[in-house]
């Protein structure tokens, strides 16, 4: 044995330092490395590309000096880095404090902490990190892919600690213990995911987070605002109706009113509110659960024309459904729609003189028309089919990506261009039937949907963004007018794709030819819609209505604490003899001393549990002379297999056949 070196006293030991970076073997960086890559990857979506570039460079950096065996840079050199990545980051985001600048300043770390690895602590330090930046990809994004991406991270940042506390095991084996302690605590955090009590508001981030990456309508409109999103795949909302869906000129999802105009962008008035609508439903009733996505504003989007729901909503005269606050996180509510109601029967007087202004100085060829159109008409009602008689002749086009348009983008528009999308034939519409004296407002809102095979949600996307116009006749009240669906009826009827002019450029997601990837993109979205109902979704009244389920009433926070102490004593309680279990199974050494250690016990001669094999043998060997050293033996040559150097298959084998074949006399 070798003789170890006396301590001076007062000097701190340095086996406590850890391994130095000579000592990191190639298969521990490379673990680390990788763990490193594997965090931050996902973070390249949302950093900047400078400093992504500069991670990159890092890591590689730390790599080389792996290949090479070379000693970390000296730490003047990477305090150099570091004070220069705190003023990079303080140039990028103006302040130190907040998400962002937090998870950059924190990435920049991580590679800076790989590079001056020097003690076991600062391995340790390194995979912290990759575990709370892991946790840090929540803040941005909490989608199926970005949970599993975190969920690699952590395998790895696991298999790089075992690799670190037992270099000499096998890789194979390093990978699996990783998954099997990952796949222990599941249990664990299934358990605190279903019963920690719930906050409302989002999962991960802070509130005003949510609305950073907001994407969709505004309360203004201008020649191309919805154009724009006319290429965009991303989902508006999700609606899953109780019976048959509304047919597809009946799936008007109503958005901003737009009453101001001034002669070029139309804007949202003030309106009155109330709890209540200001119209009566009738007619055809549709249920059905909406889930909204984040869009920072007041309104629902809800379906024309809605009723009061689960949700405390509130309505305008504008007959549109408001929140009380905006939208910031995705929510869900069960809405009700009555798209027969007529509206706005006794029409206040402002309201039809707002919904009659045009501003002065723009548009002079479509006012023009407008009153050629409207001279000798009879009533509101004839000027409007006058008025569509006109654009269903006009040989308007439908496009999706219009010219560009001036001051008077109307009359361009209509006796110029005649191309545009959705607003431009609203927005000309309108004013043409203001300027006849028919008051008229341009409706904001999405239009149509598609249905999802898989799980038969409705899918509406930002490339159903439309608009329309609605005009105030006398006994009608207000009535919608699709102008779009004169030049474009394919629009209303089958979408977006199929009104396009042929030979148009569309979207790779709405190309009609690629049902293969229309198919793939389905079963995705009907995975990530799962996702986010039973995960992300998974609010204080779904608590509440799964542990009633379950048999529970209602719940308060010590019944909840008092759940989660018992299942943690339940877990960890099958988890210990899961592992005695298959620690008895798993090992043949282990399990053959069992037998005999059985056996002389029903014999009378029962092992004590302070009692090692060799004692237990002597004393075995007292009390049945006669086949003593059979006895001894065995007890010897488990304590050589169990205590001495790796045993031989073959070693143990044996032995279990000696136990076998021992008969007690």
């Amino acid at each position: 044995m070798r003789a170890e070196r006396p301590q001076r006293i007062g000097r701190k030991p340095r086996a406590a330092a850890g391994p130095t970076p000579p000592s990191l073997t190639t298969e521990q960086g490379v673990w680390l490395l990788i763990a490193a890559g594997v965090t931050l990857a996902p973070h390249a979506l949302y950093l900047p590309l400078w400093l992504t570039g500069a991670c990159a460079v890092l890591l590689g950096w730390r790599a080389l000096l792996l290949r090479q065996r070379r000693q970390p840079p000296h730490h003047l050199l990477l305090l150099s880095f570091a004070l220069a990545s705190g003023i990079a980051v303080r140039q990028e985001y103006g302040h130190f404090f907040g998400k962002d600048p937090g998870v950059a300043l924190l990435a920049l770390l991580l590679c800076l902490k790989l590079l001056e690895m020097r003690r076991t602590r600062d391995v340790r330090a390194a995979v912290l990190l990759c575990f709370f930046l892991q946790m840090a990809l929540f803040f941005e994004d909490q989608s199926l892919p970005i949970a599993l991406s975190a969920l690699a991270g952590t395998w790895l940042a696991i298999v790089a600690l075992l690799a670190l506390a037992d270099p000499g095991a096998a890789r194979r084996a390093q990978m699996r213990t990783g998954a099997l302690l990952l796949a222990q605590g599941m249990p664990f955090m299934l358990m605190l995911f279903l019963l920690f009590p719930r906050v409302q508001g989002p999962l991960w981030g802070l509130p005003a987070d949510a609305t950073s990456a907001r994407s969709g309508l505004s309360d203004a409109m201008s020649p191309g605002s919805i154009s724009s999103l006319g290429t965009s795949p991303e989902i508006a909302f999700r609606a899953e109706f109780d019976g048959p869906l509304p047919e597809p000129p009946a799936r008007y999802w109503r958005g901003p009113v737009l009453t101001r105009f001034d002669g070029r962008t139309w804007h949202a008035a003030r309106n009155a509110e109330a709890g209540t609508p200001f119209y009566t439903p009738s007619g055809r009733r549709f249920d059905y659960r909406m889930t909204l996505e984040a869009h920072d504003q007041r309104w629902m989007l809800a379906l024309d024309f809605p009723g009061a729901g689960t949700a405390p909503l509130r309505f305008s005269s504008a007959n549109q459904a408001l929140l009380p606050r905006p939208l910031q996180t995705r929510s869900r509510f069960e809405l009700s729609a009555w798209p027969d109601t007529p509206t706005g029967l006794q029409e206040a007087a402002p309201v039809l003189e707002s919904a009659r202004a045009l501003p002065d100085g723009y548009n002079p060829r479509s006012r023009e028309l407008a009153g050629r159109l409207a001279a000798g008409a009879s009533s509101d009602a004839a000027i409007l089919g006058r008025v569509l008689a006109h654009l269903r002749g006009s040989g308007l086009i439908y496009t999706l990506r219009p010219p560009l348009l001036g001051r008077h983008s109307v009359d361009e528009f209509l006796f110029d261009t005649r191309r545009g999308f959705c607003e431009h034939f609203a927005s000309a519409f309108t004013v043409l039937m203001r300027a006849a004296g028919v008051p008229a407002r341009v409706v904001a809102g999405y239009q149509g949907g598609e249905i999802n095979p898989i799980d038969g949600h409705l899918v509406v996307r930002q490339s159903d963004a439309h608009a329309w116009a609605e005009v105030w006749l006398a006994g009608r009240g207000w009535v919608r007018v699709d102008p779009t669906a004169l030049a474009a009826p394919q629009r209303i009827d089958a979408g977006l794709a199929a009104a396009l002019p042929e030979g148009e450029a569309l979207p790779l997601m709405l190309r009609r030819d690629l049902g293969w990837l229309r198919n793939l993109r389905h079963r995705w979205e009907a995975l990530s819609n799962a996702w986010d109902q039973r995960v992300l979704g998974y609010n204080p009244d779904r608590q509440r209505e799964f542990l009633a389920r379950l048999g529970f009433g209602r719940v308060d926070w010590a019944t909840l604490v008092g759940l989660m102490s018992g299942m943690t004593v339940a877990l960890l309680g099958g988890l210990m003899a899961w592992a005695s279990w298959q620690r008895h199974t798993r090992d043949p050494l282990e399990r053959s001393w069992q037998v005999f250690c059985r056996r002389l016990a029903r014999a009378g001669h029962p092992r004590a549990s302070w009692e090692g094999p060799r004692d237990y043998g002597l004393r075995l060997a007292t009390a049945l002379p006669r086949q003593a050293d059979e006895l001894t033996g065995i007890a010897n040559t488990y304590a050589r297999l169990r205590y001495g150097a790796a045993a031989r298959r073959a070693d143990v084998r044996a032995l279990n056949r000696r136990i076998r074949k021992l008969e007690l006399q």
